[in-house]
């Protein structure tokens, strides 16, 4: 198993999966095989007792429907979610490097296998030269139905890359809509608990955090690069609290 699933960190995504919509055993499971292209396929004996496990802890509750337990989240388990929330951000850049890695190394295999198509081809092509007339014709035959072979290879492989790169920048947006919700939420946006200058300025830090977390997604900072970072967002507090008092 990848290690980006490390202690508690399946329990956590688990209820990421159930937070989006209430899903039974089998889909979680095929949610996690699409999210890592197929390379990762965890077993009902991993995905089963972990959801009875949250169960069991008030974090979930289940319903028959046509035969199969329907799994949806409480409001306990709504609740450790949000508390975990920057745990979940973090969680999710490193799915998405995961699964970037994996692509990699699924495109270089593809390159790999076509060049190695394209080695045999011409070995193929030189042989033609010493056949005879009719062995030559098959064998050229043979030469175009595996090249036209190896391009329509190519061009799936391609039209895969393009679908995982749109699919990766649809689950991008819908986890900033997602966390922003969430922020929204958890300072009681449309809760009559803040007045309407209140709402607005924490919409904005929430906009604010949302495109933090986006431009981070980039790459790993390294010790320098946070401390620039901490200096930079010590400035910009000390800006809006002198904003706020003038």
């Amino acid at each position: 198993m990848s290690p980006v699933f490390g202690h508690g960190r399946l329990r956590l995504y688990l209820l990421k999966l159930l937070e989006e919509s209430p899903r039974h055993g089998y889909e979680v499971i095929r949610l996690l095989q699409d999210r890592f292209l197929g390379v990762y396929s965890p077993s009902p004996g991993t995905i089963y007792p972990r959801l009875a496990r949250l169960e069991d802890e008030g974090l979930v509750t289940h319903e028959v429907v046509n035969g199969k337990k329907v799994f949806t989240l409480t409001d306990k388990g709504r609740a450790e979610l949000n508390d975990r929330m920057d745990e979940l951000a973090d969680l999710e850049q490193e799915i998405t490097a995961s699964v970037q890695d994996i692509a990699r190394e699924v495109k270089e295999d593809v390159r790999q296998t076509v060049r190695s198509l394209r080695e045999e081809l011409t070995q193929m092509a030189r042989d033609i030269g010493h056949d005879n007339r009719d062995l030559r014709r098959e064998q050229k035959e043979e030469w175009r139905r595996q090249r036209d072979q190896a391009r329509e290879e190519w061009r799936r492989q391609k039209e895969e890359w393009r679908r995982h790169k749109r699919q990766w920048q649809e689950e991008g947006e819908r986890w900033q809509h997602e966390w922003r919700r969430i922020w929204e939420e958890s300072w009681g946006f449309g809760g009559g608990r803040q007045g309407g200058h209140d709402v607005a300025l924490s919409r904005m830090l929430a906009d604010f955090v949302a495109d933090v977390h986006r431009s981070s997604a980039a790459g790993v900072p390294d010790e320098r690069a946070l401390a620039e970072c901490r200096a930079a967002l010590d400035e910009a507090a000390e800006r809006i609290r002198r904003a706020l008092r003038s």
